[in-house]
Formats: C-alpha cells, sequence, structure tokens
C-alpha cells in the first residue's frame, strides 16, 4: 500500500468493507487503513493483490490452455487483427476504432450482459475518472475513450458482488490480473463478471498533470473544470479541458505527451503487461502509417479466449465490426516501442530495484539475455525519469508554452526513437 509497487486497482478497498479507502486522489492517491482488519480480510485482500505477485504462466495455462498463439510478449492469443466499430457514432465515440464500446454495446443489447463495469469523467466531481455499472447504450458510450490519470477500477467490487445480472468488466492489465486472481479463488465479488477485456497499456499519470497543464495555461484551480477529455476529437484526439468561466484549453495527444516522464506513476514502470493479456480481448491503437495516414481511428484487436474469437466472429457477421487480419510480426513491430518499455525496460528497472534492496514483484517469469547497449539505454532513461519526477523539473517546463513543449517533446521523441529502432529491436521479434 505504501510501496512503488501498489498500482491502485482498487482491489484492497473494494474488499476491505470500507476499512480502507484511497486518501487524497488529486495527489498521493494511495490506500489508507482507516480501521482494523480481521484475520479473513487480511488474507482474502492479500491473495487478491496484483501489484506485489502474479505468475503469468500459470494463469495463461489456466485461462487459456488451447490457445494456439503463445508470444512472450503479447501472451496467449487466437487471433490478430485491425479493425473498427461500423457504427461511425460508435467509432467516433472511441479513443481509437470504439472496438470495446461495440463490443460492450452487442453484448448488452443481445441480453448477454445485464450491466458493464467500465470508467467515466464524474459528472459531478468533472475532475476525477470513476468507475461504475453502466446498464445503458447511453452509459456506455459516455464511458468511451482512454482516462489518463489513476482510477481505481476495483473499488467497484463490492457493487459487482451485489449486482442482480451478468457483467462485462473492463480494466487496465493490473485490475484485470487481480479479477482473474479473484475468479481463481472462487471470490463472490466476482461471481457475476462473465467477461473481460482491456486496453493496452503503457503509462498512467497522476492527477498532477493535469494541475500541472493548467498552470502552464495560467490556471490555478482544478475545481473550476467542466469537462475534461483525453482523446477528444478526430482521432488520435487532443487533451481538452473547458473551464466554468468558459475557457477551452486544448493540445493535442502527441504534444500532450510531454506530461508523462514529469507525473508517471511509478507502478507504471515495472508493469510487463502492455497488451492485457488476460482479458478475453484487447485493443489498442494501431500505430502504422498505413492506418495513422486514414484518420478515424483503427485498433490492432487481440482475442485470446474461445468465446471472445467466436464473439467478434459473430459481430463481424452481424455488421457491427470491420476486421482485417494482421500477421504476428506486424502487430508486434505497430507497438514495439511499448512492447521494449514493458517486456525488456521494465525488467531492467526490476533489476534495479533488487539492486537497492527493493521490493520487487514476482510476475513468475523473466526475460532472458539482454542485449548490453540495451541495458546502457535503460540507464538513460531510467535517469530522466529520476530527473523529470522532481517538482523543480516540473516547475520549469510549467514556465513554457505547452504547444511549444508539445512540438519539442514529439521531434525529440521521434529522433530518440529513430536512433534507437535498432538497440530497441534487436532480437525483440524473435
Amino acid at each position: 500500500m505504501r510501496s512503488e509497487l501498489c498500482n491502485r486497482c482498487g482491489t484492497c478497498v473494494g474488499l476491505s468493507e470500507g476499512a480502507i479507502v484511497f486518501g487524497d486522489k488529486q495527489g498521493a492517491y494511495r490506500p489508507e487503513l482507516r480501521s482494523r482488519l480481521h484475520p479473513g480480510q487480511v488474507e482474502r485482500i492479500w491473495n487478491a493483490c496484483s501489484g506485489h505477485s502474479f505468475s503469468f504462466p500459470a494463469h495463461r495455462e489456466a485461462l487459456f490452455p488451447d490457445a494456439p498463439h503463445v508470444h512472450p510478449y503479447t501472451g496467449a492469443y487466437r487471433n490478430l487483427s485491425i479493425g473498427h466499430a461500423v457504427d461511425e457514432g460508435i467509432r467516433s465515440a472511441g479513443a481509437s476504432g470504439g472496438i470495446l464500446s461495440a463490443v460492450l454495446l452487442y453484448l448488452l443489447e443481445t441480453g448477454r450482459i445485464d450491466g458493464a463495469v467500465t470508467t467515466r469523467m464524474s459528472e459531478t466531481v468533472p475532475w476525477e475518472a470513476e468507475t461504475f455499472i453502466a446498464t445503458t447504450r447511453e452509459e456506455i458510450l459516455g464511458a468511451a475513450q482512454s482516462k489518463y490519470i489513476l482510477t481505481s477500477v476495483n473499488e467497484i467490487l463490492a457493487q459487482t458482488a451485489a449486482f442482480p445480472g451478468r457483467l462485462a468488466y473492463v480494466g487496465l492489465p493490473g485490475q484485470v490480473q487481480s479479477v482473474r486472481k479473484l475468479q481463481q479463488a472462487g471470490d463472490p465479488s466476482v461471481r457475476n463478471i462473465d467477461w473481460v477485456f482491456g486496453p493496452f497499456y503503457g503509462n498512467t499519470l497522476h492527477f498532477s498533470s493535469v494541475k500541472s497543464f493548467l498552470r502552464s495555461y495560467g490556471e490555478r484551480a482544478y475545481r473550476n473544470i467542466r469537462r475534461l477529455d483525453f482523446r477528444y476529437g478526430e482521432w488520435p484526439g487532443s487533451m481538452r479541458i473547458e473551464m466554468a468561466s468558459g475557457r477551452v484549453i486544448e493540445l493535442r495527444k502527441f504534444h500532450a505527451n510531454y506530461l508523462i516522464p514529469f507525473h508517471i506513476v511509478r507502478n507504471s514502470l515495472y508493469c510487463t503487461d502492455f497488451s492485457n493479456e488476460f482479458t478475453d480481448l484487447s485493443g489498442g491503437d494501431a500505430w502504422a502509417p498505413v492506418y495513422e495516414e486514414r484518420g478515424k481511428g483503427y485498433s490492432l484487436v487481440v482475442t485470446r479466449s474461445a468465446r471472445g474469437q467466436a464473439l467478434v466472429e459473430e459481430m463481424q457477421r452481424e455488421g457491427w465490426l470491420s476486421l482485417e487480419p494482421i500477421g504476428e510480426k506486424e502487430a508486434i513491430e505497430m507497438h514495439s516501442h511499448g512492447y521494449d518499455f514493458k517486456k525488456r525496460g521494465a525488467f531492467l528497472r526490476i533489476r534495479l530495484r533488487r539492486l537497492f534492496g527493493k521490493a520487487i514483484p514476482d510476475y513468475g517469469y523473466a526475460p532472458g539475455a539482454i542485449p548490453f547497449r540495451r541495458v546502457l539505454m535503460e540507464g538513460i532513461i531510467s535517469g530522466l525519469f529520476l530527473l523529470a519526477g522532481t517538482r523543480f523539473a516540473s516547475f520549469l517546463v510549467e514556465q513554457l508554452p505547452p504547444d511549444t513543449l508539445g512540438r519539442l517533446f514529439e521531434k525529440t521523441r521521434t529522433r530518440w526513437k529513430r536512433s534507437t529502432r535498432d538497440i530497441k529491436r534487436k532480437d525483440l521479434v524473435s
């Protein structure tokens, strides 16, 4: 709860019957013990926590024993494809191709679920993300798009236990892993969850990213936010804040990425699951020129369970999804930067923690030999994150115009990716 291994999944809060709560969601956002837990609660919460341990090999074998494909980066899968929701309203509402929104809507409208655990920006506290059980088409569409600030989805476990019907669940890797641990244990909190979906995952940011963004534009009071979007408008979208005064602040997504090194949640650096490997189906932006040039948004879709594959095939036949198959090599290269960051970089950062005698997570697996040049490169990356994480660094960047800083960040990042392309991709696909 107090370490950098806490991913704020919310499981301890959701299972504690009020004994644990999240304090200061606009600050450190850590779970805090408010009253005594009995031994049974302690064991239940500890066993469900994905922050300290989650065996990738064991859960892969338990969940997808007959998967025809297994890759150390993508996990087990049945099929890889590129596509989007056919309904333009659903597609434009989503962060990329609207796949997850379409899947939830299809399951709801065909009567296979009665609700969906998903996340939206709060209507009463518009600067906070909140998890709820969506039971209508309007609610599902209202929860579309990415939320890049901390959200503890599993706080809702007490509600899922009491929900009178079948549920689909959408979460980030650490949240999904905790749900899978609870399902394996037969916990009543997840007995209604029939489907598990999720987006690809790079990192999460502290709310300080929003406060810093506002200060760069001369706004101090985040409580004057009337609406907050992270992927507003045409793909790939923009970070957009509407203030109570009527002022609108907007910055292209790729430019707003300058906030990442200054406000990243440390656990993001130790998470090794980029493609949400333990879902029935997961999806992420199709980052490739051939799709980016078309606009509108395309998703890379990974189906893992047999029923997940059957579902997307049915949705294709019924005219809900447009999908084209893609090869494994192409799919990995499309997200090579992310896979390198998670499957090699994260393990190098975990080794560094061990070297300094800090607690490390146990994922049940580790990479083989990592090229020495990649190890050296990680020293630079980790050093930059360390420096950028200081308050002084945040203060300095707030003195610069965000649009100028964003363009500089994008150009620098592009050049960095090009210059390190061979290092990062060496032995990556093979």
